[in-house]
């Protein structure tokens, strides 16, 4: 996070006007693979049965296609962007608050859906995602997507569910008897600024904020200040799902917001771990499997966003993840999903999720918003004690 993007700071300027960005033409037809694919992805996107024998979804692809996978793994959206910039890549798994910028920065290219038949099969509601659809141009096809839930220890709440995100933003006398302070974490990206405004819209009503992405000076400032006394608690910003994972079995976090994918490792290694959402809502991720506006190997790039949509693959990959799939007949016969692991994961929820954005400072629920920018120099500061 703390490599903050030059280029992506131009980007951030003119989200304003994203839905003016005029689209270069897509690809016209598919040609001959050229034999590599380079995909930045999130921890636990990409599987090729490393892990786990059961959860492989890359094998089939390079046999079938001769499309040799490689892949770099991310953890925050600020680093895509930033490796996205880079360039060298072919495809990313851009969450909402990356996937605007990388197109407003014309990193990405427009996506011909002609040329992947399985895009009809997509859910309705992802179909057109102004997260990652401008202007009536695709940039990209849906993944997966999901909520960032609150993770907890089983033995320190006693068996019963937190019911609020207090017991990561207030100091409180937890029910094992013991103090919060020092066992909790926060997510260690700007974007995390919209959890706390999340938080005051329910416990603060009179700051008047009516989406947690699109903040007045004052809102704004609410949401700092609950993350400075935030930050007297936490005992690690984290980025990496592997140290997190690592941090509630050997370093006595207790509590702290997450993904799916470190509940469901953390309980298949018969760790006493459970998820929620509590009663304030939660956040969440809708991400788009993109490619790059430069990318070397566009035939074996739109192999892959063909093979990514398949029922089978998409089954597994939310599986793995704990995610819901973006094609609904994944939800059915999937052996590693079950018939209710859709359910189980949110696929009914779609519209209690806030999914992750970009704030831009033209915004629709205030006269003027707080850009991105900002929030990532001001939680670096918090982060920093600030």
């Amino acid at each position: 996070m703390r490599n903050l993007l030059k280029s992506c700071t131009a980007a951030l300027a003119c989200l304003g006007f994203a839905t003016q960005v005029i689209a270069a033409e897509p690809l016209k037809a598919l040609g001959k693979g050229e034999g590599a694919v380079s995909i930045v992805a999130w921890a636990g996107y990409i599987e090729r049965g490393e892990t786990d024998k059961s959860y492989d979804w890359v094998t089939a692809f390079e046999k079938e296609t001769g499309c040799k996978v490689s892949v770099k793994t991310a953890a925050t959206s600020d680093e895509m962007v930033s490796l996205m910039n880079e360039g060298g890549f072919d495809l990313v798994t851009a969450s909402g608050d990356a996937s605007l910028r990388l197109i407003a920065g014309k990193r990405v290219q427009p996506i011909n859906t002609d040329l992947i038949p399985s895009f009809k099969n997509v859910d309705e509601r992802l179909q057109n995602g102004p997260w990652y659809t401008v202007g009536g141009v695709h940039y990209g096809v849906p993944y997966l997507w999901g909520p960032n839930v609150l993770m907890y220890n089983t033995d320190t709440f006693k068996e019963k569910a937190p019911t609020s995100w207090n017991v990561v933003f207030e100091e409180q006398t937890l029910p094992d008897g013991k103090s919060n302070k020092g066992r909790v974490q926060a997510y260690d990206g700007a974007i995390y600024i919209a959890d706390a405004a999340m938080y005051l819209m329910a416990h603060k009503p009179d700051l008047g904020i009516k989406d947690p992405y699109e903040l007045t000076e004052d809102q704004y400032k609410a949401a700092l200040d609950l993350l400075r006394g935030q930050r007297k608690l936490v005992s690690r910003y984290w980025h990496d799902a592997m140290i997190q994972i690592d941090d509630f079995k050997n370093e006595g976090v207790v509590a702290s917001g997450s993904w799916p994918f470190q509940v469901n490792l953390l309980q298949t290694d018969k760790q006493k771990i459970a998820s929620t959402f509590p009663e304030e809502g939660v956040t969440g991720w809708a991400d788009t499997t993109m490619l790059h506006a430069d990318s070397e190997h566009p035939n074996c790039a739109y192999m892959w966003m063909e093979h990514s949509l398949q029922a089978k693959v998409q089954g597994d990959a939310a599986a793995w993840f704990g995610a819901v799939p973006s094609v609904p007949a994944a939800c059915k016969g999937n052996e590693l999903m079950g018939d209710a692991g859709c359910a189980t994961n949110g696929f009914d929820h779609f519209d209690k999720i806030k999914f992750w954005k970009t704030p831009v400072a033209k915004c629709t629920t205030q006269s003027e918003c707080v850009p991105y920018h900002r929030w990532v120099s001001d939680y670096i500061g918090v982060i920093g004690g600030r």
